[in-house]
């Protein structure tokens, strides 16, 4: 066997590692841990043992290759959005590859190590900031979502510094592997030893300030309810097209039947000591004629239970786009506190008009209320808030609801609140300011009684919260930096290589 092929088969190896690596470390409910570690590690090996191009291009292939990975395990529809959005995913995430390989390998050792790193982590932020997909696929530190000591970094850096320290990983292995030079090896191993450490300290030595709790019960719609009001309509309540051509008696009927249960449960938590009640997304379906008495409703229950009662509604509207998801709540006086629209509606699966203005915060007895309607929870900007409890309505299917109420947890480590997510057709979970599970509910059985947890009143103020994404913005700064480097030196050499060139040319005639 020749050299050439040897390399070849390794280059081979090294590509087949990071695709099945790579697939188990998306974001999704069969991910592992170590994966995310791993696979940048032999992905960049890859690359920078052969051609440039074709390197890459294979490269975006794994990266594509993860997304409908993604989607097939979490049972996406895969739509042509969706298939797009895969796309321009892949692409994205071939951006710090190719900054490694084209331009980082014409700087320094120094340069080389940090250009990989610091552009993973500016992609996934501009990727996590502008998309319309938002953090929801191919967010790293997901990956990392039961290590509660790494994940402390996140109060102080945000969630796109686990990228960083995942992408220094990779070089520095690499810069060991092709010189066996051990000190950037050291170096990187110490800094993910400090993070680590020093976020076990935080969990171990900084609890939240001393705080007496509050008992919060989220409430979802029943089978059975929801079977009879199918029943009525002779539709699905979710299909908004279909239940705008039905009579509006029927319709008003069917919610009845939808909304009776959820003031029944509501009222069966107060008693049992809730003080905060919030529905699962878009758990009443009431037309929006119909408003007024249904909010008098809730009012009455209010000011009768004396609690904060968090309602999220699907309201049908009689033309396009024919439903508005909202959350309404009302205090114990029976007054309206805030009315939210969803700000991000799920791309190709919802056509709702998106919400606009600030997330809300009313402060209580019980502390500083907010609250944003499940998919908002993948866009951590959207999140940064200061609220001392965080109200997530959330709506999913079995293979999304676990994990997806995973993502919401990394926001309640980022900003210091707890967070508490009612899911339908998922997993309820609540979390502190840590990212502990405080308690949990599998709602995937459809029939579940109220679920009931006491939540700390007060949370604790974190830098991200404060600062934002500082970090994320100097890792795009250095990422423009060492690739503006790295194009001068191009340029440098290729005028010394014609000056050169001038030069031998001229000795030749003379």
């Amino acid at each position: 066997m020749t050299i050439s092929s040897r390399s070849s088969r390794h280059r081979l190896l090294w590509l087949g590692l990071g695709l099945a690596l790579q697939v188990f470390a998306v974001g999704g409910r069969w991910d592992l841990p170590l994966a995310a570690w791993g696979f940048q590690v032999f992905l960049v090996r890859f690359v920078r043992t052969g051609r440039p191009w074709p390197g890459l291009a294979l490269v975006w292939l794994v990266g594509v290759a993860g997304g409908l990975f993604w989607a097939v395990q979490l049972a996406v529809p895969i739509t042509p959005l969706v298939l797009a959005g895969v796309v321009v995913l892949g692409s994205a995430a071939v951006v710090p590859f190719a900054v490694d390989r084209l331009v980082a390998a014409r700087l320094g050792p120094f340069s080389r190590l940090l250009a990989f790193p610091a552009a993973l982590t500016a992609v996934a932020f501009l990727m996590g900031t502008y998309n319309p997909f938002g953090t929801a696929y191919g967010l790293l530190a997901v990956t990392q979502h039961d290590d509660l000591a790494l994940l402390q970094a996140i109060s102080v850096a945000g969630p796109y510094a686990i990228a960083f320290l995942i992408g220094a990983v990779a070089t520095a292995a690499n810069h060991l592997w092709e010189r066996g030079g051990p000190r950037p090896a050291v170096a990187v191993a110490a800094v993910l030893a400090a993070v680590v450490v020093g976020g076990q300290a935080r969990l171990a030595f900084a609890p939240a300030p001393s705080s007496p709790t509050v008992r919060v019960a989220g409430i979802n719609p029943a089978t059975a309810s929801l079977d009879a009001a199918r029943r009525l309509l002779g539709a699905e309540p979710t299909d908004l097209r279909a239940v705008s051509r039905i009579d509006a008696a029927t319709v008003r009927a069917a919610s009845a039947l939808v909304s009776g249960q959820l003031f029944a449960d509501t009222r069966e938590a107060a008693r049992a000591g809730a003080k905060i009640v919030f529905w699962s997304e878009n758990a009443a379906k009431i037309r929006a004629e119909d408003e007024p008495a249904f909010f008098a409703e809730a009012a009455r229950l209010a000011r009768e239970q004396g609690i904060y009662l968090n309602l999220a509604m699907n309201v049908y509207l009689p033309a396009a786009p024919y439903g508005r998801d909202q959350t309404v709540l009302i205090g114990p006086g029976g007054n309206v506190l805030w009315t939210y629209q969803k700000h991000h509606p799920i791309p190709g699966l919802e056509s709702y008009r998106a919400g606009t203005g600030p997330v809300p915060v009313v402060d209580t007895p019980y502390g500083r209320l907010s609250n944003v309607i499940c998919y908002d929870a993948d866009f951590p900007a959207t999140m940064r808030v200061a609220a001392d409890i965080m109200l997530v309505p959330g709506g999913d299917w079995p293979e999304m609801g676990r994990i997806h109420t995973k993502m919401a947890s990394l926001r309640a480590i980022e900003n210091g609140y707890a967070l508490v997510r009612q899911d339908f057709n998922g997993s309820s979970q609540a979390f502190d300011h840590q990212g502990h599970v405080l308690s949990q509910q599998d709602t995937t059985p459809g029939d579940n009684r109220p679920w009931i947890v006491d939540v700390p009143m007060r949370g604790a103020a974190t830098p991200y919260r404060m600062v934002g994404d500082i970090f994320a913005w100097l890792c795009a700064a250095l990422t423009l930096g060492v690739v503006g480097a790295g194009v001068r030196r191009s340029v440098e050499r290729r005028r010394q290589g014609v000056r050169r060139s001038r030069t031998v040319a001229g000795a030749g005639v003379g």
